[in-house]
């Protein structure tokens, strides 16, 4: 990320020296329409309640002389290099004083004057305090109607299941929160879906998050939003899903296996008939289908599981700690193995019956209900020992500390 800052700043309250608590962080793309009212907006929440900040404008590449507005306006410019939402947000932090920083966009939609009471829970302690349009009111012609009741609902609702958040509106423009817990997370998505991911990434990794009653009204700009509907609907969602590998492999994944093998072992004696509808060979081929796409999916969201531990997204969990260590290299290797073992014996066996009958024509249901089992242990077992080995690799140490003599004598 390439930011570059001005000399522009915002003068202190005289009585709180250099110190900076609030930063005020807009991005902007071309705002010239409305970005003075905003600033001036902030500074007058500033002097209201006696507020050490500072304005910072974090600019994205503006040609309409937003840049030269928020400099005499009396805002600090940044300028973001790197495009998208996301980007100007994390240039604009990075490149905020403040202890605490509140960002909001710069199209008037937002009231500065109600920062209040998200700067007195950040004073209490809270890490992060989000606004929540929904409670706090929303103005007419402020939301279109398929973000308000569609967009917006279901993916907060998405965001509550998936994380178990109590976050009502996880896309709100205005929110606030501890400079440094919020770089300590690591957020690097440039579009946005970073407002997603700032709430993901400070639920996984269990700072303190709440909620103020926020309104929201008309832009005042003439030209549409920056915002894509379903292009960052979708990109939202996404970032919800890849977060979150129990809902997107573990869940789906084990409820495929546990489905299809109840299937598969009561069709692998012989056909069985619902009503009119007959279930034979054929069906039996699909149950053993899903067997090994749901334990493809369940291996896929353990390793997605353990690598997010590895990388501290998220601890990782008693359940996850045991089933690593219950499945070594080893132990899958053994019962990998094993499966493999009985598949290829399967296949023999039916490669025999095969030559038996002169290589000619044989009953085609029987012959599959020996092959079908057979290619299924034989897929089952690849999976278990190729799953136990890349758990292995990723549990491997970044680094080994190794003490030779050397070091023993020398300290």
């Amino acid at each position: 990320m390439n930011a570059f800052v001005d000399a522009a700043t915002f003068a202190l309250p005289e009585n709180h020296g250099n110190a900076v608590e609030l930063s005020v962080v807009l991005p902007c793309l071309n705002e010239a329409e409305t970005l003075v009212a905003v600033i001036d907006r902030a500074r007058r929440f500033l002097a209201a309640y006696n507020v050490a900040g500072e304005i910072v404008v974090a600019d994205n590449g503006s040609t309409d002389g937003s840049i030269e507005l928020a400099q005499a306006a009396g805002a600090r410019v940044i300028h973001i290099s790197d495009r998208g939402y996301g980007a100007a947000l994390i240039g604009g932090i990075r490149g905020a004083r403040g202890t605490f920083v509140a960002m909001g966009d710069a199209d008037e939609s937002y009231d500065f004057m109600e920062l209040m009471p998200f700067l007195e829970r950040l004073r209490s302690g809270t890490d992060l305090v989000m606004g929540n349009r929904f409670l706090g009111g929303i103005g007419r012609g402020a939301m279109p109607p398929l973000h308000r009741y569609l967009g917006n609902p279901v993916l907060s609702w998405a965001g509550r299941l998936l994380y178990r958040a109590s976050i009502g509106d996880f896309h709100c423009g205005l929110r606030a929160f501890r400079r440094d817990a919020i770089l300590g997370l690591r957020l690097n998505t440039t579009g946005m879906e970073f407002a997603s991911e700032m709430v993901v990434k400070a639920n996984l990794q269990g700072l303190a998050i709440a909620e103020v009653p926020t309104t929201l009204k008309k832009d005042g700009r003439s030209r549409p939003p920056h915002l894509r509907s379903w292009r960052d609907g979708w990109r939202h969602l996404k970032f919800l899903l890849t977060f979150s590998p129990r809902w997107l492999f573990v869940y789906p994944g084990t409820t495929l296996v546990v489905a299809s093998l109840l299937t598969f072992l009561l069709l692998l004696p012989g056909q069985r008939t619902l009503g009119p509808v007959r279930f034979g060979v054929h069906s039996l081929l699909f149950a053993g289908f899903g067997v090994l796409t749901g334990l493809q999916l369940a291996s896929l969201g353990l390793i997605a599981s353990v690598h997010g531990a590895r990388e501290r997204y998220w601890a990782e969990s008693n359940h996850l700690a045991r089933l690593r260590r219950w499945l070594s290299v080893d132990r899958s290797c053994l019962a990998g193995g094993g499966l493999l073992v009985l598949g290829i014996a399967g296949a023999t066996l039916s490669l025999l019956q095969w030559a038996a009958a002169g290589y000619g024509d044989l009953l085609v249901e029987r012959q599959m209900r020996l092959v079908i089992p057979s290619l299924v242990l034989v897929g089952a077992g690849i999976q278990l020992m190729f799953t136990g080995f890349l758990l292995e690799f990723l549990g491997q140490p970044r680094t080994i500390a190794v003490t030779t003599d050397w070091d023993a004598r020398h300290g």
